[in-house]
């Protein structure tokens, strides 16, 4: 996404007529006991959340805001030191305290590492029940989408809110990337957020009348999104149970292994990697197949369990592939009952990270349960989708009431070519 700030965009009386901007289901802040406001530049937490943190500060909620960059990007002599200003007066006006992480305005993606060293001290001291907000990934501004990524990345079981900004610039209400199932909406005092937002007397004259005037609502609306599952949800479960999901005794599991092993185009692979292994009775089959096989979960109980099933046949490491994805490339990868325990936007960032590691010859194999759960962000189904939007060639495919199960590759020759037979 991309977009010229100084050119005309969608008018708030083009969004207000949209009846969806009405009817989205509540933000609920019961049980919030703290709230962290994470901006890409001084301004951002009051335009997008700046009625959330005088709403949580009528509340007696401790409240905080961290602006990640100096806000420097426009050059202008003191410009730096002037936007500090307007966001202290800003932040006091609504109530809440202020860290500065200095990161110059423009150069998150350069100081990536540099931007989650210094956020996770500080999200890791938030309280479990803490409601964390950052700006929205899909919000078109590359500063807002790496900002958004790192704290999505560093929350943990913590609620996370993400907040639009230039998507009321650029979006279009009628448009596919409009994420409506997920708004949530908070009616707010526009008085306090409209006092707290003439702070910023220095953005006045370079953002847009038309603009500013989707931050005069009396609500805003929040992304709330499904959240992937993390280590402590896995640890938890296997603390249950040895086996959760009857890996070990089900004939439903076993004869699934047994299609699945089938279903790999190869005699052997050299290098193998299984994500999300559980407790590796798969990964003890895939083991015949794979020369050096890596299997990866996020949960140490898991891998201490797969560990003790395999031995020396296989290599078994915790591991969280949205943040620890295991270097280098491999023949094949299995993506096996794992797809729907992440977000979307998770799962894209998983799947960019499996294309990179299956390069020009590899093979994907993925597996997934096709009936919703509770518990979980996404279904089969819609994991398989996300798939296939990649382009990948689909070599085999067996699709059942229950899972469906599909070899990808960006080498298109079938089995039979492959051994020279067609």
């Amino acid at each position: 996404m991309s977009f010229d700030a100084a050119e005309r965009g969608t008018s708030a009386q083009e969004w207000e007529s949209d009846p969806r901007m009405h009817d989205r289901p509540p933000l609920d802040l019961d049980g919030v006991d703290q709230l962290m406001v994470v901006a890409a530049h001084p301004d951002d937490e009051t335009l997008g959340a700046g009625g959330l943190i005088a709403e949580c500060v009528r509340r007696d909620i401790p409240t905080r805001i961290i602006v990640v960059t100096d806000g420097g990007a426009s050059g202008a002599p003191g410009i730096v030191a002037t936007r500090t200003a307007e966001l202290w007066r800003a932040a006091t006006l609504l109530g809440a305290s202020v860290v500065q992480l200095g990161i110059p305005d423009g150069a998150t993606l350069e100081n990536r590492d540099r931007v989650t060293e210094a956020l996770a001290p500080l999200i890791a001291a938030a309280s479990p029940n803490a409601l964390i907000a950052a700006p929205w990934r899909g919000d078109g501004h590359r500063d807002h989408r790496v900002v958004g990524e790192v704290v999505a990345g560093l929350v943990g079981q913590r609620r996370f809110l993400e907040y639009p900004v230039w998507l009321w610039h650029w979006g279009d209400p009628r448009h596919d990337d409009m994420p409506w199932g997920e708004l949530r909406s908070l009616p707010i005092d526009s008085r306090t957020k409209g006092i707290a937002l003439s702070a910023y007397a220095s953005q006045s004259g370079l953002l847009r009348a038309d603009f500013l005037e989707n931050f005069a609502r009396d609500y805003e609306l929040f992304v709330e999104a499904d959240r992937t599952l993390g280590a402590e949800y896995f640890d938890d479960t296997y603390a249950r149970h040895d086996d959760p999901w009857g890996f070990e005794t089900r004939w439903y599991e076993e004869r699934k292994r047994a299609l699945t092993v089938a279903i790999l185009p190869e005699r052997s692979f050299a290098t193998g990697l299984e994500i999300g292994c559980s407790i590796g009775v798969l990964t003890d089959q895939l083991a015949n197949r794979c020369d050096d096989l890596l299997a990866v979960d996020v949960s140490s109980a898991a891998v201490d369990r797969a560990r003790a099933r395999v031995g020396d046949r296989a290599r078994v490491e915790q591991a969280d592939v949205l943040t620890q994805f295991p270097p280098g490339q491999f023949d094949l990868v299995v993506f096996s009952e794992v797809g729907y325990y992440f977000a979307a936007p998770e799962l894209e960032r998983v799947l960019d990270s499996i294309e990179a590691a299956i390069g020009d010859s590899g093979t994907l194999v993925a597996c997934h349960w096709r009936h919703p759960v509770a518990d979980y962000p996404l279904t089969g189904d819609r994991v398989h989708e996300a798939i296939r939007r990649r382009g990948l060639t689909t070599l085999a495919r067996h699709e059942e009431a229950d899972f469906v199960l599909e070899v990808f590759s960006r080498d298109a020759r079938s089995v039979a070519e492959r051994a020279g037979l067609a």
